[in-house]
């Protein structure tokens, strides 16, 4: 649990090749969405900027705003909007319009509709603002009778949404970073945090919910379970109770560490980095947001959908982008060698459910 503090902190990036098993959503534009509208040039904007323009559009726009992403390559924020008029008042902000045929209620509309008919142990579903779609996804454990039922349902939300198979299995990664462990299993430390003056750490519910009391590495006992919300939400909030250093940081497992200085909400385009105890320190992109997985433990809402990989015993393990925390390892499809996609619970949410603060 004790970090050597580097003052040169970098990003290491150990994996190389990560493929998602679920990409035809994000990387292609479909029939219903037009190209950015290029009348105007668009500001440089980091993420943290983009993301918060993004936030003020969506208030002035109304109804007519019809999702967002960020443009990692050329750093351009670009805006869904529903007609001439609102892409004129996203230019004039700065970012790039692009006028679809979905709105946002309609795409929320098609996943309240999943919720109620497709709930099925084996599948996801999520925004995808790139293709204007609810990209729904099952897995290979969908039997065919629930396949043929979900298929169903998708058809009747016509151009709204989308049915992707994956090769892997959706499921909690149970077996920032260091490895913690309990009677029953290992996951991995997300972030240190503070409530009051008193030192926690969060990591994903499902380690919480199976394990109460955690040990770290070298198996002296570090701490005890104070809060933990599993399925609905997936993190989990540990009171420390043993004299250990616990620095805002997470363990890049090259002798360095990132410093974690804050908390921010994840953006669809965003470059992000996941470190685990069992894979280590991978990277890639955010893929969607307030996606749903129906794990076979039961259904979580509320997730950043990302193609960044992981694997068994990285529950827990920290999403960051740069100094930034992004969220909590909590479970998906595929491995570190073929690839996969994986859910995280966004760590904004799980501070202000636990009163806690990055620290």
């Amino acid at each position: 649990m004790k970090h050597r503090r580097i003052p040169r902190r970098r990003i290491a990036v150990t994996g190389a090749g990560i493929a998602a098993l679920v990409t035809a959503g994000v990387t292609f534009q479909t029939a219903n969405a037009s190209e950015p509208t290029e009348t105007s040039t668009p500001r440089i904007l980091s993420v943290p900027t983009a993301g918060k323009l993004a936030s003020t559009l969506v208030q002035d726009l109304g109804g007519d705003a019809a999702g967002s992403y960020y443009d990692a390559r050329a750093k351009h924020l670009v805006v869904n909007v529903l007609d001439e008029s609102a892409a004129r008042t996203v230019e004039a902000a700065g970012a790039r319009a692009r006028i679809v045929t979905n709105s946002l209620a309609e795409l929320d509309g098609a996943r309240s509709a999943l919720q109620r008919e497709a709930t099925i142990p084996g599948t996801s579903w999520a925004v995808d603002p790139i293709s204007d779609k609810v990209v729904v996804t099952a897995d290979r454990t969908v039997p065919k009778a629930a396949l043929a039922k979900l298929a169903k349902v998708v058809d009747g939300l016509g151009a709204t949404t989308e049915l992707q198979r994956s090769k892997g299995e959706f499921k909690p990664f149970v077996a920032g970073g260091d490895a913690i462990t309990g009677s029953g299993g290992r996951c991995s430390l997300g972030f240190n945090v503070v409530k009051g003056s008193e030192p926690y750490f969060l990591t994903a519910g499902h380690c919480t919910e199976a394990i109460s009391t955690w040990s770290d590495s070298s198996g002296t006992v570090i701490g005890e379970n104070a809060q933990s919300s599993f399925p609905g939400n997936d993190y989990g909030l540990v009171k420390y109770t043993a004299d250990v250093d616990h620095p805002s940081e997470v363990d890049l497992y090259d002798g360095s560490a990132q410093e974690i200085t804050g908390a921010a909400e994840a953006t669809v385009g965003m470059d992000v980095s996941r470190s685990g105890s069992t894979t280590q320190v991978h990277d890639g992109t955010v893929t969607g947001l307030n996606a749903t997985v129906n794990y076979q433990e039961g259904t979580v809402s509320g997730l950043i959908q990302t193609d960044v990989c992981a694997e068994p015993g990285d529950s827990g393990g920290s999403l960051f982008s740069g100094s930034s925390a992004i969220g909590l390892t909590s479970g998906g499809s595929g491995n570190c060698t073929s690839g996969g996609t994986t859910f995280f619970q966004p760590v904004t949410e799980a501070l202000s459910a636990t009163g806690t603060d990055i620290g």
